[in-house]
């Protein structure tokens, strides 16, 4: 009781009075050391005569200010590291050297030599393990004081393995010895040679020990700290660390720590693209610098998930400006703001201009005011209703927005003169059975039609308003990118997993036989530009997805990653249950990439060129004219035969689900 009293009145005081404190501890390490030295080397218990009294007041007068310009009294004595060692050392030895000076000009005779060395001996001994046991003894104290009274059972840190015992996982140990969350007390590497070895009190064990320390420690995380390792290693070790059932986190990546985003303690949660086990592939740099660097980029749908990631890959590549067309008020002014401040930190502040649009692509007037008055060269297409159940609760704003507002935002850069059109596609255009894939479909006819009149096609059915736009969009390139889900998107699973997990669950699947294409957002915005600068005009480019993944594996995953049990039949005790919803209207159990079999390769490993049928202008643009007029109507009827008629594979699922068309027999007419 006396003990704890006492370290919390030490850590109650103030900065200047523990200085204080290390200052008298000092003064008397100093004259005690001093008088020690002289003991050993006489042998006898030493008693200062005369003069010799004035080397004893001058020791703390030489030694404190030494110890105050080295930064001694700085250190937050309950933090102390292993480094601050070295600066002790330095300090005595200055002190000591200039005191051996003193010693041997103060005139006093008799004054042995082996005074001074052991001297310098006795001073670091007791200044250094002062500093070090009061670390030890302050530790557990600190934890009651910040608890307002409470004890260090209250604030129990958590059990951890590390895995990898390399210098990262050196530092985090020692990181988070500091911490109030986490307690080291293993580390896990595969190197047979470090097995039963320890680092700073820590043993290393094989994976296969797992199971013990987690019984003998009760650990509830393994901490992966293995930044440099590539994504196959990651998802690898993921898989093996599946069974325990363990919360998994991770430190970031090693380029992360350098640029100073983070630092090595800095825990994340297992990044889901790990769990895919695909390394990104390099981006070709001039592919992704030939249609932005030094051009003036336009972004629809800035403040979306492809939209906004597109953004932040298009500031790296030194735009002219970047121009943020977005609908919703709110997404354009995060989007802008996070744009700012990246460019702040990475003093590019100014270099780029960075343009903020509030604006519907379905009003034509605006998106072409807006191309002509900022001259834009590079459109990137991302703004459209992705969401599948919503849009078939919507499908006459699924039409306007998916279809005409890529109608006239092809028409706003033809008539602006825009060098490049990149429309953002789905999978799900791929014989599709629900309205948001269709219109995606649809949107991808309307420009491959225009590409093919540009290029001067079908002369026969031309009129003279044809002819009129073929020569105003031969300087026009089209082009379509089609890929999967993206990890992490506002319409991804998997935010909604982390959501329900986070709750308690269940966590609801579909169907057991679901299964998606994935990508990270990052790595499809970069193909997706690169794909921008390979196309020629009215290109179809579709994204190596990789593997598909069964949406009830992911998960599956998601839970034992998050240290916990999957309730069924043969585990009633676990945690969280798995419920089966039933296919969402318009869903579909697959999806595809290729409408046919007539795919090319391009000079990216990951990007190819499908050739698929294409509508010609005069026959669409009489599809246009019935659907435009069918959507004023709320003809949804209408609607769903046009689309059947121009999306090849169009299969609808369910029937029409439009909340008013429900409705229509209670509208007062």
């Amino acid at each position: 009781m006396m003990q704890t009293r006492a370290r919390t009145w030490f850590i109650e005081l103030s900065r200047r009075n523990k200085a204080l404190i290390l200052i008298c501890a000092d003064v008397f390490f100093t004259v005690l050391a001093l008088w020690t030295a002289f003991s050993l080397r006489w042998g006898v218990l030493y008693i200062p005569k005369g003069n010799e009294w004035y080397l004893f007041a001058a020791a703390p007068f030489i030694a404190v200010p030494i110890f105050v310009r080295l930064g001694l009294y700085r250190a937050i004595i309950r933090y102390i590291e292993i480094r601050a060692l070295w600066t002790i050392i330095q300090a005595t030895t200055l002190y000591a050297l200039i005191f051996a000076f003193v010693l041997y000009q103060s005139g006093l005779k008799l004054i042995p030599r082996t005074v001074s060395p052991l001297n310098w001996l006795i001073v670091m001994l007791l200044v250094g393990s002062s500093r070090f046991f009061a670390r030890w003894w302050l530790g557990e104290a600190y934890f009651r004081v910040v608890g307002g009274g409470r004890s260090a059972a209250d604030f129990r840190k958590k059990n951890v393995v590390i895995y990898g015992a390399g210098s990262a996982g050196v530092q985090l140990a020692s990181a988070l010895w500091h911490g109030r969350e986490f307690r080291p007390v293993a580390f896990i590497d595969d190197d047979k040679l470090l097995h039963r070895r320890k680092v700073n009190g820590l043993r290393i064990y094989p994976l296969s020990s797992l199971s013990y320390l987690i019984k003998r420690h009760q650990v509830s995380d393994v901490l992966l700290a293995i930044p440099s390792a590539k994504r196959a290693r990651i998802s690898e070790l993921i898989r093996l660390l599946e069974p325990y059932a363990i919360h998994v986190m991770s430190m970031p990546g090693l380029a992360d720590i350098a640029q100073g985003r983070v630092t090595v303690d800095a825990l994340q949660e297992v990044d889901i693209a790990d769990l895919l086990g695909r390394d990104p592939v390099a981006p070709d740099q001039t592919l992704l610098r030939a249609t932005i660097s030094g051009k003036v980029v336009m972004v629809t749908g800035a403040g979306g998930s492809i939209g906004s990631e597109l953004c932040r890959q298009i500031i790296q590549l030194q735009p002219l400006s970047l121009i943020l067309f977005e609908l919703s008020e709110f997404a354009l002014y995060a989007i802008e703001k996070e744009l700012n401040h990246l460019l702040t930190k990475a003093k590019g502040a100014g270099q780029i201009e960075i343009i903020a649009v509030l604006g519907s692509v379905t009003n034509a007037e605006r998106i072409e005011k807006v191309c002509k008055a900022f001259k834009v060269q590079t459109i990137y297409h991302a703004a459209a209703y992705k969401h599948v159940p919503m849009v078939e609760k919507n499908p006459g704003e699924a039409v306007w927005n998916n279809i005409f507002g890529t109608l006239h935002a092809a028409q706003a850069a033809i008539n602006a003169e825009v060098e490049l059109f990149v429309l953002i596609s789905t999978d799900k255009a791929v014989r599709p059975t629900n309205t948001m894939g269709a219109t995606k479909r649809f949107a991808e006819l309307i420009l491959q039609a225009l590409s093919v009149e540009a290029s001067g096609k079908h002369h026969d059915c031309m009129d003279a308003g044809v002819r009129a736009m073929q020569g105003a969009i031969a300087g026009t390139r089209f082009t379509m990118v089609r890929f999967g889900n993206v990890l992490d998107s506002s319409g991804s699973v998997v935010p909604l997993f982390r959501e329900q997990i986070a709750r308690g669950g269940p966590v609801t699947v579909t169907d057991a036989r679901v299964i998606r294409y994935f990508m990270t957002i990052p790595e499809a915005s970069q193909l997706v530009i690169q794909a921008g600068a390979l196309g020629h005009g009215g290109d179809v480019f579709v994204l190596d997805m990789g593997e598909p993944i069964r949406i009830i594996d992911l998960a599956k995953r998601m839970i034992h990653l998050s240290g916990l049990e999957i309730k069924d039949e043969d585990h009633p005790a676990g945690e969280i249950e798995i419920s089966f919803t039933g296919l969402r209207p318009g869903e579909k159990l697959y999806e595809e990439l290729l409408i046919g079999d007539n795919v090319s390769e391009t000079s990216h490993a990951r990007i190819m060129r499908a050739q698929e049928q294409v509508i010609p202008w005069v026959e669409l643009e009489k599809m246009l004219s019935i659907l435009e007029q069918a959507t004023r109507n709320d003809d949804f009827e209408r609607i769903r035969d046009v689309l059947k008629r121009a999306v090849s594979g169009f299969v609808p699922q369910c029937e029409i689900g439009d909340l008013l068309w429900n409705r229509r027999d209670t509208i007062p007419q």
